[in-house]
């Protein structure tokens, strides 16, 4: 059976994961997945609820070490380099791996701060005149500088939902990551704000490799140029978005697609 899925392997692997398995407690979580994730290219992370998807994602940031009982096996390199080597620093890590998570969570601080406090943390601005560069790079990559700029002393609660989250979005790629993780960022969100972080996800890829993980094959259908679908544990299938769609290998990725499943 192996043989009729075969791991594409790109020339310019960024994330690489080998005979990975996730345990929580006695619980297998996520056993035994091989995948290759490109630079520059968003790939989407499918399947059923609790089928492993974004357990998965929380691997590649080690955001799975916040959780006492979770164990994780295998090798999962970024640019070949093992991150769960113990000479690497998780709050380092996190700085070239930044997330965006379901819901938007701002912190209780200015726009301003909101962007800031990662590069602050990480030692990037010298300056004041520094910082204000950074905080506007970021909030224009976030596609949200316009509609802020004159209010960055305002608090990010007091933003709409989609424009928390674009300033999330901002957040996250403040630090100047190479990767960049989504959990469902547009679950919590109307039409039309998905929309507009759909269109800043398609714009990001030029810069990061970003993984998404979502719920809507739609969107995984609009955003990403590679899939991953998950089912049980199992990283069944992962190629081509639009193979994946239209000429699924696997039965089961077929039932998924058409609704039999999930």
């Amino acid at each position: 059976m192996q043989d009729s899925h075969p791991i594409p392997t790109a020339p310019k692997s960024k994330i690489s994961a080998k005979g990975v398995q996730v345990y929580y407690g006695t619980n297998h979580a996520i056993k035994d997945v091989n995948v290759e994730i490109e630079d520059k290219t968003v790939t989407a992370f499918i399947g059923p609820s609790g089928c492993g998807k974004s357990t998965f994602l929380r691997c590649i940031n080690r955001m799975n070490d916040t959780i006492d009982i979770c164990r994780v096996e295998g090798n999962i390199s970024i640019d070949g380099d093992d991150i769960y080597d113990p000479s690497i620093d998780p709050v380092q890590l996190r700085a070239k791996v930044g997330m965006v998570f379901q819901k938007p969570n701002p912190f209780p601080k200015s726009i301003y701060d909101n962007v800031a406090y990662g590069p602050r943390i990480h030692g990037l601005a010298a300056t004041k005149a520094d910082m204000d560069e950074i905080v506007e790079r970021a909030l224009r990559r976030g596609a949200i500088w316009d509609e802020v700029k004159d209010r960055l002393q305002g608090p990010g609660t007091g933003l709409s939902g989609g424009q928390q989250q674009r300033l999330c979005i901002a957040r996250a790629v403040a630090t100047e990551p190479e990767v960049l993780l989504m959990d469902e960022p547009c679950s919590a969100l109307d039409p039309i704000a998905t929309a507009q972080v759909e269109e800043l996800i398609d714009e990001l890829r030029q810069s990061y490799s970003v993984v998404i993980v979502t719920h809507s094959m739609q969107q995984a259908a609009r955003v990403s140029q590679r899939t991953a679908f998950f089912h049980l544990g199992n990283l069944v299938e992962f190629g081509n978005t639009d193979h994946i769609f239209t000429s699924p290998k696997d039965p089961r990725t077929e039932s998924y697609i058409t609704g039999r499943i999930g």
